[in-house]
């Protein structure tokens, strides 16, 4: 298991580190071949191959290191690449003593390391390294074998000394704008996943808070909805028996019925308040949700529900209850947003593996900025004691929570459409709602 660290720039970039030291050793081997066997430089090949030799055998046991990653290690990936780099420094200060020292221009390729390091490892790190390199360089100075085709001639023409200055440029630009750059789009990649993941839990612990609240209003508002209860009943009673008032007798019914209901809410609220994973998983047709959708309407809301189903037959795996909820929090919003005796439509399509249902109202559309926060909790356009702002919030959470999607349609004037996408199959946790 990879240990926590934190900064976790080293362990992105060990990888790519890996493949720059396999090319700057293939490329070291390849240029001393070539100075020798081209260009006829007398070179001690035995002893100059050593140092990119020590820099491959070290590559493979890195290799191996990084396919057991996922065991415990002793070495922090910081400390490791610091090793690495002063390894690297020191073994391109010895090719560069035995291949004309000072005058040779490959001795650019100090600064790739510093580079490096500046990128990756700590400040501290980097300022060692640094000044290693600086008495690498002025050990140059004093001992280095000479080779006479590296000395400088003045005068008309090229030489082979500004020629390699040119490859050395060349090679330690292309090393320092590739490797640098991929490892700090790997680094810009890595903060915003992580940006992504808070932004996720922060979600979370906004429902968690909202369910909590919900199981606390259920328990507090339990008591005077009994209370109500009791005085309805007594009503019912005195209306019945002692002055004979049918319409007295009705209402009293009416609000006992109501008192019921409102309590079954209250208790399927605290029940899901307790258990937050929510309800569990189970197949069902899409004309069966549709058909509890529509019962939870009273009989005149039912009449201006226009549903248009291409789909019925279909099967959701999904927490029908709560997607059920859903659906009736999109429809209630969108009569509320229509004028009065004007309908709603409930639409079903199929594509592929993902069912749609959009919920289409008739009234004055959202503005750009109620689009931009719509679904962020405790906003909302309606007035006070209408709604609280947690509908679409609510929705969306869902949807997220079950792989799929809500998103809102609308212009001024034009009507709003609140499209919901939910997979076939879903099998990941479902949230209460």
């Amino acid at each position: 298991m990879i240990p926590s660290r934190s900064n976790p720039a080293p362990h992105i970039a060990l990888p790519w580190i890996v493949r720059l030291r396999y090319a700057m050793a293939v490329g070291q081997i390849v240029a001393i071949i070539t100075a020798n066997r081209v260009f006829h430089i007398e070179l001690p090949l035995a002893w100059i191959l050593v140092a990119p030799g020590i820099v491959v055998l070290s590559n493979l046991w890195l290799s191996t290191r990084l396919a057991a990653a996922d065991r415990p290690v002793r070495v922090s990936d910081s400390t490791l690449l610091a090793g690495i780099f002063v390894s690297d420094t020191l073994c391109l200060t010895a090719v560069l003593m035995l291949t004309g020292g000072p005058s040779n221009p490959f001795s650019l390729l100090y600064l790739v390391h510093i580079t490096l390091s500046a990128t990756i490892l700590r400040q501290r790190q980097t300022w060692a390294l640094g000044a290693l390199a600086c008495l690498c360089f002025a050990a140059l100075f004093r001992f280095y074998r000479p080779v006479a085709a590296l000395e400088m001639h003045h005068g008309g023409g090229s030489n082979l000394h500004l020629i390699g200055m040119w490859v050395a440029f060349a090679i330690a630009s292309l090393l320092v704008t590739m490797f640098s750059g991929k490892i700090s789009e790997l680094l810009r990649e890595r903060k915003e996943s992580l940006l992504r993941v808070q932004e996720e839990l922060a979600k979370k612990d906004r429902l968690a808070s909202l369910v909590t609240l919900a199981a606390g209003a259920a328990h507090e508002l339990s008591t005077p909805l009994g209370t109500i209860a009791v005085v309805a009943k007594e009503l019912e009673r005195y209306a019945t028996r002692t002055v004979h008032d049918a319409a007295v007798a009705e209402d009293s019914r009416l609000i006992r019925t109501e008192v019921d209901r409102c309590q079954r809410i209250l208790q399927r609220m605290s029940i899901e308040g307790a258990e937050p994973a929510g309800e569990a998983l189970h197949t069902i047709e899409v004309g069966t949700l549709l058909a509890a959708v529509q019962d939870s309407f009273s009989s005149a809301d039912q009449l201006g529900i226009e549903v248009s189903a291409e789909v019925t037959a279909a099967s959701l795996t999904i927490p029908s209850h709560a997607v059920e909820q859903a659906l009736i929090a999109l429809i209630r919003n969108a009569f509320e947003a229509s004028p009065a005796d004007t309908p709603v439509t409930l639409s079903v399509t199929r594509s592929r593996d993902v069912v749609t249902f959009n919920v289409t109202d008739r009234g004055c559309g959202m503005s750009p900025e109620s689009l931009r926060h719509a679904g962020e909790p405790f906003y909302t356009t309606k007035e006070p004691g209408r709604g609280m702002g947690l509908g679409i919030f609510l929705v969306r959470t869902l949807a997220s929570r079950l792989g799929g999607s809500l998103t809102l349609e609308s212009s001024p004037g034009m009507g709003t459409t609140a499209k919901l996408d939910l997979p076939m199959v879903h099998a990941r946790e479902p949230v209460a709602i």
